[in-house]
């Protein structure tokens, strides 16, 4: 194998990190005088990156470069060939070493590269590949079922599915998003044509969220002056107070996955021209989706004048459960201000009742009083007549 020259192993460094070329070098030098093995290449080169830091900056892309390279995946010229070839000439001497001895030492030298490497594993490039699950429940109403579909407008990633006829065996949507090839799901759950109830949930494996819905107001009945195009990736915009708390920070991140649209999503369009807004109050989330409007500045500055306008649609989620396991498991948080609408409606029938049954005692009370109140008879009535 032919030895290294100097400026294939600048091509190599310019590849992986650019302008910071001097600590791989040295890494390299060290992993061929050394014989190490392709692990201890990495680690070699970690633990340069650790010590300098006039590179901490780049330290994310430098980690991913290297674990890209190392591992052969797609290549990009003969710079990452040299890498390669330096890789294959450190194992081709080590095997050629002393015995078993050099077998001993190489194994715990690789076993020590590997547990140094692991935060290079931390460090390889995240891929966005979310897909979201939608559907429903047996009885859902006409304005729920607009809602799920102005969500699947909104969601270029997400696959509609038929209804679930079952409300009790929810574990049967695990099994469905796996099908579907979906590791999120959206499930509307309505009761008694009334109460919506909405299920997120990380499939298989959790958390999940449950939410009551209310003031849900979907986009042809708001029929806002705004409009996006069909399949654009949105802007994700978060209260503040979303860090405050740990299961609000839980529920972030939630949204962060499931409303986030990838970029390699096949039915996207490359444009950001809205924004899903996710704000807290009253200890309830409240969901508003806005256009952004670009206009010319009608002033002196250069650039342009970016405003808001409400698309729709429109709801508020009142927290109930967050479970750690999918659509069950055990209770991280339970929302203890949160009061079911079952209980609101059956205080509001109690006082319907109470004011009944105020108003007919009074009427009782009243008869009672007049029948007390009649004045006795005169005896002398009739004495000048």
């Amino acid at each position: 194998m032919s030895a290294l020259r100097g400026g294939q192993v600048d091509r190599a460094v310019e590849t992986v990190v650019g302008a910071e070329r001097r600590w791989v070098k040295a890494g390299l030098a060290e992993s061929v005088a050394g014989k190490r093995t392709r692990v201890a290449v990495l680690a070699a080169c970690l633990g340069k990156c650790r010590d300098d830091e006039a590179v901490a900056g780049q330290r994310g892309r430098v980690l991913r470069g290297l674990v890209a390279l190392l591992k052969k995946r797609p290549a990009r010229g003969d710079a990452v060939q040299v890498v390669v070839e330096v890789v294959a000439l450190t194992e081709d001497e080590e095997e050629d070493g002393d015995g078993v001895d050099g077998d001993e030492e190489g194994e715990e030298e690789d076993a020590q590269a590997e547990h140094e490497a692991n935060g290079a594993r931390r460090s390889t490039p995240y891929k966005n590949k979310q897909r979201v699950l939608l559907l429903s429940s047996r009885g859902i109403t006409y304005r729920y079922r607009h809602l799920l579909t102005d969500l699947q407008s909104l969601l270029p990633h997400s696959k509609k599915d038929a209804k679930l006829d079952s409300k009790n065996k929810l574990n049967v949507l695990n099994e469905l998003a796996e099908l579907n090839n979906c590791n999120n799901c959206i499930y509307f759950e309505v009761r008694k044509k009334t109460d919506l109830y909405l299920w997120m949930s990380k499939t298989p494996n959790g958390p999940s969220v449950k939410f009551y819905v209310a003031n849900v107001h979907t986009m042809d009945e708001l029929r806002m002056t705004g409009n996006c195009l069909k399949g654009s990736r949105p802007l994700l915009s978060f209260d503040k107070n979303f860090d405050g708390q740990p299961h609000f920070q839980l529920l972030k991140e939630m949204f962060t996955q499931i409303f986030g649209t990838p970029r390699t999503s096949r039915k996207i369009k490359p444009f950001f021209d809205h924004i899903l807004s996710f704000s807290i109050a009253d200890d309830k989330i409240w969901f508003r989706n806005f256009q952004i409007v670009e206009k010319e500045s009608t002033t002196k500055s250069k650039g342009k004048d970016i405003s808001l306008v409400e698309i729709g649609p429109r709801f508020v989620l009142s927290i109930m459960r967050i479970f750690d396991g999918s659509f069950g498991g055990s209770t991280l948080f339970e929302n203890p201000q949160f009061v079911s609408p079952n209980t609101v409606r059956r205080l509001r029938r109690q006082e319907t009742q109470d004011a009944y049954r105020n108003r007919t005692q009074a009427a009782l009370d009243r008869d009672a009083k007049l029948r007390d109140s009649k004045l006795p008879e005169d005896p002398l009535a009739d004495v000048f007549r």
